[in-house]
């Protein structure tokens, strides 16, 4: 019975082995939770194309937008843990979002596989052509002149909306969250001047600010924008002690093989650290930064805490 039991175990291991080995043998599919033409569609194409090449098999992009980047990576959650269908996390899907929706698909605390870090975004508090300011205080002025000034997002439980929430929590002024199915039908709204502003992510909005479409106030994070250098971040403007940086990570069901990780962390690694890579993203206004699985495992976690109390302070909600 033993030497049985010993033998179908080295079959198992074997079968195993072969399996990750011989990974990939087909299309890979790269779930993007959110609208395309948004900073993540731009990231996993980008990035994703490089890893393609590196695996010999081509890293197909699937945009499945909805309820916060939720839908999405619901999808990646439900998928076999196999390694041909991974998703696109974020700081909001992956740490933020349980603490907003009453009802979530999925705890992204166990139903996820770390993979890789992607790197941060920059989110750009900006106005549309039509609003008659030209920085932070002015805006937080105006604000208090117009309470109920709306504010638009690419989506409820976006970092964007956990950036304008804080925002007005710590400016005291009153603005009204108004959340988009992704960036550009914010933007088309502003440049439109149907919407006064927007706490958006930079790779989106950053060619309608350079050409003058729209104004830049300032950005989220704790260090200016190499995109924007002359735009200050929101603490130097005045909010001390404002800062949200976006982070975004590659993650597949939980239950991955670990020779699977394994190939594609150090395909997502070789792909960020590229130069042509990394000068296409920077340009962008994303900061591309992989790191181990572990890494991100343990940045998903405290995060999980961190905004666990963040939200419950900000009293915020996406339903």
């Amino acid at each position: 019975m033993t030497l049985r039991w010993i033998g179908a175990l080295a079959l198992t291991l074997g079968t195993s082995f072969s399996f990750a080995q011989g990974f990939p043998a087909k299309p890979i599919r790269f779930v993007v939770p959110y609208l395309a033409g948004g900073t993540t569609d731009l990231v996993a194409r980008t990035v994703g194309e490089q890893v393609g090449r590196k695996l010999g098999q081509p890293v197909v992009i699937e945009n499945r937008p909805g309820a916060g980047g939720n839908i999405g990576m619901d999808a990646v959650a439900k998928a076999p843990a196999d390694g041909y269908t991974i998703g696109f996390g974020a700081i909001s899907t992956n740490a933020l979002n349980p603490h907003l929706y009453k009802k979530m698909p999925f705890d992204p605390r166990k139903d996820f596989t770390a993979i890789s870090m992607l790197g941060y975004s920059t989110i750009v508090l900006e106005v549309g052509p039509g609003v008659p300011v030209k920085d932070v205080k002015e805006f937080i002025a105006y604000a208090k002149k117009n309470p109920g000034l709306q504010f638009g997002t690419a989506g409820a439980g976006t970092s964007m909306h956990l950036a304008g929430t804080m925002f007005a929590q710590m400016a005291g002024v009153n603005l009204v969250h108004v959340p988009y199915k992704g960036s550009v039908p914010g933007i088309t709204d502003m440049i439109g001047g149907h919407l006064p502003a927007m706490f958006d992510n930079l790779p989106a909005s950053l060619p309608h600010i350079q050409a003058g479409k729209l104004k830049a106030l300032a950005v989220a994070g704790k260090h200016r924008s190499p995109s924007l250098p002359d735009v200050p971040t929101i603490a130097e403007a005045g909010l001390a002690g404002y800062e949200v940086d976006p982070w975004f990570g590659v993650y597949g069901p939980a239950g991955l093989d670990a020779r699977i990780v394994k190939a594609l962390n150090e395909a997502f690694a070789e792909a960020l650290a590229m130069p042509a890579i990394k000068e296409k993203l920077e340009k962008a206004g994303f900061t591309p930064q992989g790191s181990t699985a572990q890494e991100l495992e343990t940045l998903t976690q405290a995060e999980y805490v961190r905004l666990g109390k963040v939200a419950t302070q900000a009293q915020m909600s996406a339903d």
